[in-house]
Formats: structure tokens, sequence, C-alpha cells
């Protein structure tokens, strides 16, 4: 088992050079999620003393930071971490918090503003925290990032991070080199399922993205192989954050060339089911909680007597792993949260997959640079404007 596991850390022989960074990146995560849990428990006294204070006061509120993809960790994250710590717990992206802080941080109280940041350089991630601090008069900053050499990290990692704010690394590597986040975000996911949510299987994690890894390469090539001219991402609750990074990771990795839309498992039929054609592909991600995933299923049910069946595939924990079926049941008796790490792995695979098919380079889908990897040109005003 164990060298089957390293196996999968390299990227696939048959991939071009182009794809490196990418598949690297997907390949890497079972291994950089051990390194995280092991760093995580050598610093457990250190992040314990910082967040137990915390997450003792009753009235506090944590918001959960992030643009892009860092966003919608918060989005996957929130609701299960709401239910746990049986408290506020708000996902707003630093888009949103930067464009309209006095409505985000309209309630002055004490509160954890949660950073989830791959390189710590983008603009709106240093401004919201800068807002924060000048909004609210009692707040304190948990950062994840991947950066060392990020402006966020200089700022409040090491000693610079002493007193009302903690600053945790990802493990080296993480700061994906290719174009989308891959690896980067998963590890920000599990350092906070574990620092806030008590999570302690990232193992289990591990080995089940191990076991998976070598096979959804093959199936997500099968899976585009007849043509895809537009995806649908479906999931609930939790999974509904995942629905969204997934649909983002096929724009970016396809330079925009196919579409992809997002939207919950009974949200879908309210209007955004217009979208369906013969050549699109609907991947449904079923939730653990099985009331949750009744809904799920009902969508698939009904999407299969209207669309083609490899058309429509499920992701989850439960289902034969079959054509249609993608499953993971080691995890059956984990929160959806937890489970979204190995999940988004399906979704990497088919955006990677996607745009090998469309003859791109996944890990610079944008030559001229009509998009960037780290966001420019974002002017930030200050607050007397």
């Amino acid at each position: 088992m164990s060298d089957h596991r390293a196996a999968v850390t390299s990227p696939p022989a048959d991939l071009d050079a182009v794809t490196l960074w990418t598949a690297r990146e997907i390949a890497q995560q079972p291994q950089v999620w051990r390194e995280l849990a092991s760093y995580l428990d050598a610093h457990r006294s250190l992040v314990d003393g910082f967040l137990a204070p915390l997450l003792a006061r009753d009235d506090l509120r944590i918001v959960l930071a992030g643009a892009g993809t860092s966003a919608f960790a918060g989005q996957i994250l929130a609701p299960g971490l709401a239910r746990v710590l049986r408290r506020r717990v708000d996902a707003v992206a630093t888009t949103d918090l930067v464009g309209n802080p006095h409505d985000f941080l309209a309630e002055d109280v004490p509160t954890l503003l949660v950073s989830f940041a791959r390189s710590g350089d983008s603009p709106e991630s240093l401004a919201a925290v800068g807002l924060a601090d000048e909004l609210l008069s009692d707040c304190h900053h948990l950062v994840l990032t991947c950066n060392p050499d990020g402006a966020l990290y200089r700022t409040f990692g090491g000693d610079a991070g002493r007193g009302r704010s903690l600053a945790l690394l990802m493990p080296a590597g993480t700061n994906d080199q290719g174009f989308a986040m891959t690896s980067s975000v998963t590890c920000m996911l599990v350092a906070a399922l574990t620092v806030l949510g008590g999570f302690r299987d990232a193992g289990l994690l591990a080995d089940a993205a191990a076991d998976a890894l070598p096979d959804l390469e093959e199936r997500a090539r099968a899976l585009v192989a007849g043509g895809v001219d537009r995806v649908v991402y479906l999931g609930s609750g939790p999974l509904g954050g995942v629905a969204r990074e997934s649909a983002l990771k096929l724009i970016e990795l396809t330079a925009g060339r196919v579409v992809s839309y997002f939207d919950s498992s009974l949200g879908f039929r309210h209007g955004p089911k217009s979208v369906l054609t013969s050549g699109t592909l609907v991947v449904v991600y079923l939730s653990n909680d099985p009331y949750t995933r009744c809904y799920d299923l009902d969508i698939v049910s009904e999407l299969r007597a209207t669309l083609p069946a490899e058309r429509v595939v499920s992701v989850g924990c439960f289902g034969d792993p079959d054509e249609e079926s993608w499953s993971f049941p080691a995890l059956r008796h984990l929160p959806d949260a937890a489970v979204a790490p190995v999940l988004l792995l399906v979704a990497q695979h088919i955006a990677l997959a996607q745009s090998l098919a469309l003859g791109l380079d996944p890990d610079n889908p944008f030559p001229a640079n009509e998009v960037n990897r780290v966001v420019k040109g974002v002017t930030i005003h200050g607050l007397d404007q």
C-alpha cells in the first residue's frame, strides 16, 4: 500500500510536459494532507492556546473569508462548523467584504476573521484584514496560507503574529504553480476542519484519495472523450460550495471554452435547468446526510430520464461504483465538509481532462495573461471616499 500511494504523487507518465505542475499538484494531495496533519499535531498547543479562549466566548462571530476558490472553501465549511461550534459562522468573500464593508461588518461584535489565501498577496485579502481591524473594536485573525513569502504570512506569521493573530502555513508545494488552485484549497479545507472543527481523520481522507486517484484520471478522460459543450455541477448544503468550486475549475482550465454552471439539487429546477442540452454533462454530489441525499437522488433520477445515462454522474460515498456513480464508501460516516477535499479531486480531474482534450495548456490556459494566477489591477479605496 505504501508503494502504491507514493506512486500517485507523481504525474501520470502519458501527460505532456506542459501539464507537469497541474497534474503533480492534483496527484500530491494525499501526501500533503498527511504532512499537514503532522504539522498541525506538532503545533496543537500553539493553535489551542490561540483558539480556545476565543471559542469559549458565546458572542464570538467567525467569518470565513477568501476570494474565488478561497471564498468557496468558506462556503463549504460554514454550515458544518456552525453546527459543531454552535455559533454563528459566516462565509463572506473578501471581494464582498472589501466592496461593501459596512454591510458585512455592520455588527461590532467580537470576531475571528479566518483568511484563506494561496498566495497571500491578493489585493482583496490584504484589504479585508485591514478593514476588519478598522471597523471592529475586537477582531482576531487566523490566516491559512500556502506562501511563506506572501504579504499575509509576513504580516501575521512567526513573531509578527503573536497576540491577536495566528498564521498557519500549508505544506511546501501547496502554493500551486499551476494556474488553478488544487492542492492549496484542499489543504486549507483540511486545516480549517482540524483546528476549528476538531477533525482528526486526515489520514483516512488521504487513504481514500490515494486509492482512487489512478482510476479518477482514466475515468475523467473517458467521460469527456465523447465531447462536452457544458457541465453542470449540483450539490446541497456544504456540497453547494463544492459544486461552485468545481464549476470554476472547469472554466479556468478550459479558458472558458466549456461553460459550467452550479446550483443545489432543489434549486436547479427553478430556472437553471434551462441550460441543459444533449451535450451537457451533469455531476451531482451526493450528501452523506440521509435526508439531504433524498433530494440529490431525486434530481439524479429525474435527469437520467431525460439525458443519456452516461451524461448524469453521481459522486459521493453512497451508490455502486459503476460508470455513472463515483463512490468513496470508506467516507460514509464523515460530514459533507470533511468529504469535500476528496470530492474535489473528481472535479479537478474532469477539468484537467477537458483542458487536455481541447489542446490547451492546463498550467497556463491564458498565455496572453487575460486572466492572472494572482489577481492584478484592483484599486483599493479608503473608507473616507
